[in-house]
């Protein structure tokens, strides 16, 4: 068993980053298994060393431990471009010029029945759709397009979920994906893949076998279970976690200092004095 936390350094690790990080040592540690970190640095323009190396001391803090050296997206830019290459291969993308006033402009009048936001946003209403990629300008997305991707599915695609809100067999449908994910963007204008084209990568490159995440990312991982089928990439169990979410029910962000794990160190706390904040965690697994 692999398990991985996967942090971005663009702002402190909180509470929430805590749990996610020891819910994924347990599991692997449970299970005599490897429990690695990574850096998810494909935003570059918001990443910080000083950020990476404070994720490094608050996890250490923790009383984890992990191989070394770490993989570090920003590392890999040629292994995101293949796995973008290969889907183009496949006829599977297009150029998007859209900007997110465009998208929510073209949107406006949504078809009747149909969701409006998927767990990529807004889904994308298809204006570009017809361009080829020959035509793909210097600040120009990269978007597959669903349908023909769907149209790919074969087999009895899907992923296994043991985490307890969501535990069994979730089966991939082309009508789902269709209608309530669309377009998803694969690259960025600035940035050589998107978080669903790096993670798949990432995942498929370290061997991980269970990918331990918040429940808020459960819906995106129908898009990943895509992308792994379409790559031709396994698809590890998922642990999708309950988040940690402050007093008025809203779930904690980077933003909120307070909740920091340097904030708590700062006032004299232990690493049993935070674990003791958090729910209780669980090494079991199928």
């Amino acid at each position: 068993m692999i398990t991985r936390f996967a942090p971005s350094p663009t702002g402190p690790l909180h509470l929430g980053h805590a749990y996610a990080a020891l819910v994924a040592e347990r599991l692997a540690a449970g299970h005599g298994g490897r429990f690695l970190v990574r850096i998810d640095d494909l935003d570059q323009s918001r990443s910080r060393p000083a950020w990476e190396a404070q994720i490094f001391d608050d996890l250490h803090w923790l009383g984890l431990d992990w191989p070394v050296p770490v993989r570090r997206q920003s590392d890999h830019p040629a292994e995101y471009a293949s796995a973008l290459g290969h889907l183009t291969e496949m006829g599977l993308t297009y150029p998007c010029r859209c900007t997110r006033r465009d998208i929510d402009a073209a949107a406006s009048a949504p078809q009747e029945g149909a969701p409006e936001f998927g767990p990529d946003g807004r889904i994308y209403p298809g204006t570009c759709r017809a361009r080829p990629m020959a035509e793909r300008g210097p600040t120009d997305a990269i978007r597959l397009d669903m349908a023909r991707a769907a149209a790919r599915l074969t087999g009895d695609p899907g992923f296994d979920e043991i985490g307890p809100g969501f535990a069994g067999r979730h089966r991939l449908s082309a009508e789902d994906l269709i209608t309530s994910i669309g377009d998803i963007v694969l690259a960025r204008r600035d940035m050589g893949a998107s978080y669903h084209l790096g993670v798949v990568v990432d995942d498929a490159a370290q061997g991980v076998s269970h990918v331990t995440r918040g429940e808020d990312l459960f819906e995106a991982t129908r898009i990943h279970v895509l992308l792994q089928h379409l790559l031709g990439l396994p698809t590890p169990v998922y642990h999708h976690h309950a988040l940690i979410r402050d007093e008025t029910g809203k779930r904690l962000a980077k933003r909120d200092d307070a909740r920091a794990i340097a904030t708590y160190r700062a006032e004299g706390l232990g690493p049993a004095d935070l674990r003791a904040m958090l729910p209780e965690i669980s090494s079991s697994a199928p």
